[in-house]
């Protein structure tokens, strides 16, 4: 995508924009600008999302601050940004750290809208809900039940057809901004844009809402060409997440998937304060006007955090980062209601809660460490001993009548700590060892070393590679690989491209074989790395095998249990009958002609 304006607007997998990437590009636009920047780079792929994560704490913090005041931000920015499952997300090139921030930002500028009832305020969150599509498809959805309803009970305009009026325009936007770019591509001609990557029948509507939507919960893809069973790409999933150790694939729905394993262990530390926090938050405002502001935003994060754990709960297949989005609602409860907590700290009751709170919390805690994991005694240890401080405050409090200092500040400054130990242990793990958004911080060290290991190997992948990879010329593939996520080892371990058959799941027909042949004639493609053993039934591979000059063992595979062939397509060395025909579009700079594109 960074070399040429034509691969970056279509999402191509590749130089000659044979096939996209399998999602839509947006948040792969951050990284392709970034890339062109600094060149290719381990930094520059994370960059943009270490920046994404950070500005996602700021604009949090001016959210809860707008409605709760500024104690009540600092506690959220807090918990967001000692989340384990953000900081693992934060630390990779995955889209939905611009996902969360651009939707954290949708939610203040509805709150705005709520305060002010002004439309254009509530236009622009429906624009930032469609940019966040962009980055993450039908997931930017999940938010908009939450910020339509808080505006449509407490936005201080009187009528409430009115109101339903300008939720209305913003619907229209949301589904402008996130359907835009998808038709404008739609309505340009499938030889002038790359297949789209997991799609039937090259369309993008059926990759997004499809492969990418609605299969993921289960439901079934239309029976058309180009198409895998629904049941046949999970299993692709989940082999893939299962052959990567990723832990989770495997997972099947159900409602407490979240509390428990390498999801527990993610994002469910402060689940329960913040649970109890909305509760409290919701009875505390009660008898307040229709356009209470407070409320409204408990009932926005509310909403936001129901709808996604319910979602997270029943979908087919699970990548633990998804969990991130869970944080910015858990967070934002627990600081609106940890600040109404202190300022009402000097009530009997708000003490008794907070100690039974606390004690409930530490046990959550332990509940959700495994015995197998080296520093179970400090995390158990710490979390008991402040734990145990506070209850022993807070109860002191209650028993001898005390509303001194110590008792009405310390106490419930302990209880905050001790809440907060379980997901700061978490994040410490995260960061000492180095994981990534696919790792836990508590999963099992065999399965977290085997993605570093991976990541340590890229080179070893292509040892092979090594001996000629300099000698390929600019604008030809080094080698040629079934699967764009095959190829994405190599291109990591190189900084040199390659191409990818059959997309991501190795179904989609593209290149296709003219295209492919055009290529070998051309000199674009000479080396062609093949799974001989079974063979594949894809066309073009088929067509090297029967055609090409083999060459022997590959001598690398990112795939061990595979047996592969090296095969020479040179024009000089490939057999049959010659290919004659019209020249495929090099890459462009950045910045160049925008041209016809490649055909695919």
């Amino acid at each position: 995508m960074s070399l040429s304006l034509h691969n970056f607007f279509y999402g191509a997998a590749d130089p000659w924009a044979t096939v996209s990437v399998d999602k839509i590009p947006g948040a792969l636009w951050v990284q392709a600008i970034s890339l062109r920047i600094f060149g290719f780079h381990t930094w520059a792929l994370v960059l943009p999302q270490v920046i994404e994560g950070m500005l996602t704490v700021l604009v949090l913090y001016r959210a809860v601050r707008r409605v709760a005041g500024a104690g009540a931000g600092l506690i959220a920015a807090v918990v967001l940004a000692g989340s384990p499952i953000v900081i693992l997300l934060d630390r990779g090139n995955i889209s939905d750290s611009l996902l969360i921030m651009l939707l954290v930002l949708a939610a203040d500028a509805t709150i705005r809208a709520c305060q002010r009832g002004r439309l254009r305020s509530l236009l622009w969150a429906g624009a930032l809900v469609g940019l966040a599509f962009q980055a993450k498809m039908l997931q930017a959805w999940l938010v908009v039940p939450a910020l339509f309803l808080a505006y449509l009970v407490a936005a201080p305009v009187a009528s409430f057809l009115r109101r339903v009026g300008h939720l209305a325009a913003s619907t229209l936007v949301v589904g402008a901004v996130s359907l835009g770019w998808m038709s404008v591509v739609s309505l340009i001609p499938q030889s002038s844009r790359p297949y789209a990557d997991g799609s039937c029948d090259d369309s993008l509507f059926n990759q997004v809402f499809s492969y990418n939507g609605f299969t993921r919960l289960g439901a079934g893809l239309a029976n058309t060409a180009g198409c895998s069973r629904p049941s046949a790409y999970l299993l692709t999933l989940v082999r893939y997440s299962n052959r990567e150790s990723l832990g989770t694939g495997g997972i099947g729905p159900s409602w407490n998937r979240l509390l428990q394993g390498p999801f527990g262990h993610d994002a469910a530390w402060l689940l329960l304060p913040a649970v109890v926090a909305a509760v409290w938050l919701f009875v505390l405002a009660r008898s307040a006007p229709r356009t209470d502001i407070r409320r409204a935003a408990v009932l926005l994060w509310s909403v936001w955090l129901l709808v996604t754990y319910g979602f997270f709960s029943g979908g087919q297949f699970l990548n633990s980062y998804y969990l991130a989005a869970l944080i910015p609602a858990v967070a934002a409860l627990c600081g609106m209601g940890g600040l109404a907590a202190w300022e009402r700290r000097r009530l009997p009751a708000v003490r008794a809660a907070l100690a039974v709170l606390t004690v409930a919390t530490v046990a959550v805690t332990i509940a959700l460490v495994p015995d197998y994991v080296g520093v179970r005694a400090w995390v158990v240890g710490s979390a008991v001993m402040v734990g145990l401080l506070a209850v022993v405050v807070l109860a002191g409090s209650l028993l001898g009548g005390h509303d001194s200092v110590w008792a009405l500040g310390v106490g419930p400054a302990l209880a905050a700590v001790a809440m907060l130990l379980g997901s700061f242990w978490a994040s410490a793990v995260v960061v000492q060892a180095r994981l990534s958004p696919f790792d836990s911080p508590y999963a099992p060290a065999s399965v977290n070393a085997n993605t570093q290991t991976a990541a340590a190997n890229f080179p070893v992948f292509a040892q092979g590679l090594h001996d000629f990879v300099d000698t390929v010329p600019q604008g030809t593939a080094v080698d040629v690989f079934e699967t764009s996520r095959t190829t994405g080892y190599y291109i990591l371990a190189t900084g040199r491209e390659f191409l990818p058959i059959g997309g991501f799941t190795g179904a989609v027909p593209s290149p296709t074989l003219p295209v492919f042949m055009r290529l070998v004639a051309e000199g674009r493609v000479q080396r062609v790395t093949v799974v001989t053993k079974p063979l594949t039934n894809e066309p073009v591979l088929r067509w090297v095998v029967a055609h090409c000059s083999r060459l022997g063992p590959a001598g690398y595979d990112a795939d061990a249990q595979a047996t592969s062939t090296a095969f020479n397509c040179g024009p000089r060395r490939a057999s049959g009958p010659p290919v004659r025909s019209a020249p495929v579009n090099p890459p462009r700079p950045l910045g160049g002609s925008r041209g016809t594109g490649s055909p695919a």
